[in-house]
């Protein structure tokens, strides 16, 4: 964090951005392990652009957030599991935008709307065990419903939860994480992350998560006896997956090893931002993720950023020092967003694979 920044907003949550909304929903059954997770924005919508740097991503109206065309302000976001298959949850959460009259107008009666929903989806296909599991338009519906249903400003469930629920990080289970960062101008910066990565969030010398390094305090590092034991945990682990699928599988399914994944996430400012301003937002919000993630933006993963601008309060006159200044904060709550969904997720044991949380082989120090 630089020094020009002023510390995290009262939550650390992408909810610090006033009118930002979140939901999550999940998908229900035996041998589920995935969901949804919608970003509303507030009434009026907010100006939105994309940056995606993965090799293998999936994705829904993307090319409606290039700053050349029509489209200038977005309603929703959704970031979801079930690979291509989730971004049906979009539909969703288009058809409540289109109940309550939110959308790009095209007719003469306020109903006549095209809500444009902008969506990333990342691979967790069969990490429940049940390869069919995956969200459709009920999920999307739910987790817009649950984040209508939310009072503003409130807090942001994280871990394993909405699109991180079958999330994984390398070996380690993944998960959604949020933080803002709060800067003496007034302006807040806010991220939220869907860590599902190929690369991993722990340094396997230390066992300490790449993102702490980038904090502004010294990282928490693991006694050495524990993280000897960590090691010799992911290490069987690994034997018995080989053991089960007579190779290292890649295609990622039950008892897979999980290397087609995904990192999506939603950077959110109350600054008012041009559709490029919000563009370059994406762009060095992904510095974040690289900070945090190791390696990142490889073939086999999708990573997207999306930014969006509420517009509350106006850039000064001589906007390059302030844009400076949201730039170099959307990375840093980017990298500790990626830290807090780690910390938070919840380890999963399945017919899908083992995947410990971070906590499970380090503790919750």
């Amino acid at each position: 964090m630089t020094e020009e920044q002023s510390g995290a907003g009262p939550l650390d949550a992408l909810t610090d951005v006033s009118g930002i909304r979140v939901g999550h929903a999940r998908v229900r059954g035996e041998g589920a392990l995935s969901g949804t997770t919608v970003v509303l924005a507030p009434e009026g919508g907010a100006v939105a652009a994309v940056d995606v740097r993965g090799g293998g991503p999936g994705t829904r109206e993307t090319d409606a957030l290039d700053p050349r065309n029509l489209v200038q302000r977005i309603d929703a976001v959704v970031l979801t599991g079930g690979s291509a298959f989730g971004l049906d949850a979009a539909s969703g959460v288009m058809a409540w935008l289109e109940e309550q009259g939110r959308g790009v107008r095209v007719g003469p009666d306020p109903f006549q709307v095209v809500p444009v929903v902008p969506a990333a989806c990342l691979f967790d296909l069969g990490r429940g065990g049940d390869w069919g599991a995956r969200p459709d338009a009920s999920t999307g519906r739910a987790a817009v419903e649950a984040a209508a249903a939310s009072e503003p400003g409130a807090r942001v469930a994280e871990g394993t939860v909405g699109a991180g629920t079958g999330a994984v990080a390398g070996q380690i289970k993944g998960g959604v994480g949020t933080a803002s960062v709060r800067l003496p101008s007034g302006t807040t910066v806010a991220a939220l992350v869907v860590v599902n990565a190929a690369g991993s969030v722990v340094d396997p010398r230390t066992g300490v998560l790449y993102g702490e390094y980038g904090v502004g305090e010294p990282p928490v590092r693991p006694a050495p006896p524990m993280h000897e034991a960590a090691r010799r945990r992911l290490a069987e682990i690994r034997d018995a997956r080989a053991r089960i699928t007579g190779s290292e599988s890649h295609h990622g399914g039950p008892q897979g090893n999980g290397v087609l994944n995904t990192t999506i996430a939603v950077v959110a400012t109350d600054a008012a931002l041009t559709r490029t301003q919000a563009q370059k937002l994406a762009g060095t919000a992904h510095d974040g993720l690289a900070r945090a993630v190791r390696p990142v933006h490889l073939l086999t993963d999708g990573d997207a950023v999306f930014a969006l601008s509420t517009g509350r309060l106006p850039l000064p006159a001589e906007p390059v020092p302030a844009l400076n200044d949201i730039l170099a904060a959307g990375a840093d709550a980017l990298a500790r967003a990626v830290v807090k969904a780690a910390r938070a997720a919840r380890g999963a044991d399945g017919p899908g694979g083992t995947f410990p949380s971070y906590c499970d082989l380090y503790g919750a120090s």
